[in-house]
């Protein structure tokens, strides 16, 4: 029996269309469109996961509810921004850790956007003190962090992103052998695919098997910030 695809190539036309036509009435009159091409098949995904994740870890946490859970609004936040824009012009999931609060939490991330598709690991924007847990950890586990961060199947898939400072951070040998690392404001770990890919029916599979390739990286800093992986 074939698998049905989560995803279409409607998902991906709404985020066009929404991009070009990023307007309150454009997307109330579009709603039906979001929610049966966008946000349902994101939904079903998110529930499908669950069982794949538990199997990474325990503690992570896949919630298919429509608000409050792993996925991300459409809705912007623009009283701080200059963009005021209403509607973000990607779709997206996170599922991270049971005791984060928020997305800056250890996780796991799925990004759909047109031309821009990616699944993501680790912890963005961490707060001074996370991140004083993640570069002490580095330092004090060198082998470790060096045993991950370049074994085969990570490195051939992955690649480290995020926001690094230009100096090394106060406190830290400049010379240590992984000053680059210790440098991240983020750390955050990608691997792309292509809009084809999230259509197939095969995609749940690779998205779980992208995550279990990436949770030694996750349990490293899951660790480094004291909680259980």
């Amino acid at each position: 029996m074939t698998r049905q695809s989560y995803f279409s190539s409607e998902l991906f036309r709404f985020l066009r269309q929404l991009k070009k036509n990023n307007r309150r009435d454009w997307f109330q009159a579009n709603k039906p469109r979001y929610e049966r091409d966008v946000r349902d098949p994101l939904l079903r995904f998110i529930t499908d996961f669950g069982p794949r994740l538990s199997k990474v870890s325990s503690h992570f946490v896949a919630d298919p509810r429509p608000i409050g859970g792993s996925l991300f609004r459409i809705y912007r936040d623009t009283r701080f921004s200059k963009d005021k824009s209403p509607y973000k012009t990607m779709a997206a999931a996170q599922f991270r850790h049971q005791d984060g609060k928020d997305v800056h939490a250890p996780g796991f991330y799925l990004h759909l956007e047109p031309g821009n598709v990616f699944v993501g690991s680790g912890i963005y924007h961490p707060d001074n003190r996370t991140l004083t847990k993640v570069r002490d950890a580095i330092v004090e586990h060198p082998d470790r962090w060096r045993r991950i961060i370049t074994a085969r199947a990570f490195k051939d898939s992955w690649t480290l992103g995020g926001d690094s400072l230009k100096k090394p951070p106060r406190g830290y040998d400049p010379e240590h052998r992984f000053i680059e690392d210790l440098k991240r404001k983020d750390f955050v770990t990608m691997t792309g695919f292509s809009e084809k890919d999230a259509c197939a029916p095969d995609f749940l599979n690779r998205f779980a098997n992208a995550c279990r390739q990436a949770s030694p990286f996750v349990k490293f800093l899951t660790h480094a910030v004291g909680l259980p992986f």
